[in-house]
């Protein structure tokens, strides 16, 4: 079993910062991949960013290119969402999630799932 633990959420005016957190504890191990989704009450989920934990493959949704980076601390077993530039339509519960191996972009794919963290982009 593997558990995440996001924190980082909040309150922030459009065109703000934020960078969220995920601790990862458990079975974990290096081969796992990473990402982060997010939802709006009423909507899918939706993919946000993805990495391997080396860093060799990460992907973006469109929606954020340029705008948000995920990265990691091996050493913390930490994963990283940083945030710049926020909307209001980034406004969500993001989720950080795992999986051993297929898709990045992939929802379904994924095998483990944090509790969630709010962000709201105030206009």
């Amino acid at each position: 079993q593997v558990q995440l633990v996001e924190s980082g959420g909040g309150l922030v005016q459009a065109g703000g910062s934020l960078i969220l957190s995920c601790a990862v504890s458990g079975r974990t191990s290096s081969t796992y991949l990473m990402g982060w989704f997010r939802q709006v009450p009423g909507k899918v989920r939706e993919f946000v960013a993805a990495s391997t934990w080396s860093g060799t493959n990460i992907a973006y949704a469109d929606s954020v290119k340029g705008r948000f980076t995920i990265s990691r601390d091996n050493a913390k077993s930490t994963v990283y969402l940083q945030m710049n530039s926020l909307k209001p339509e980034d406004t969500a519960v993001y989720y950080c999630a795992a999986q051993r191996g297929g898709r990045l972009t992939a929802v379904d794919q994924y095998d483990y799932w944090g509790q969630g963290t709010q962000v709201t982009v105030s206009s």
